[in-house]
């Protein structure tokens, strides 16, 4: 009983950070990924080209997460989807620095 209240505390606590977002963000989208053990990474792109991303505990929180704030979730990112994350000057530096030398991020 206590597991059932606490999932589903933590789902409305991670519903209201989505909420947040696609308001800040004129809507969102998402897409659910495993990572281990970790629990599941819900990624957000909002209509805006922005994105980030939340950490559920368990794939069935994230997924209660998403359908209490209310966005589309897709089945994988790619396509049309990805499509609209845009990226700026920190990404790329952030990338250049940790793949291929570039300046750090210190």
């Amino acid at each position: 009983m206590a597991d059932t209240k606490q999932a589903e505390r933590k789902a409305a606590k991670l519903a209201k950070q989505i909420g947040a977002f696609t308001k800040a963000h004129g809507g969102a989208e998402g897409q659910l990924e495993y990572i281990g053990q970790a629990g599941t990474r819900i990624v957000l792109v909002g209509e805006d080209g922005a994105w980030g991303d939340l950490v559920a505990p368990s794939h069935p929180i994230a997924q209660a997460a998403a359908e209490k704030a209310g966005i589309t979730l897709h089945e994988s990112f790619d396509g049309e989807f990805a499509a609209k994350v845009r990226t700026g000057p920190y990404e790329w530096t952030r990338m250049a620095g940790i793949q291929v030398g570039g300046p750090s991020n210190d």
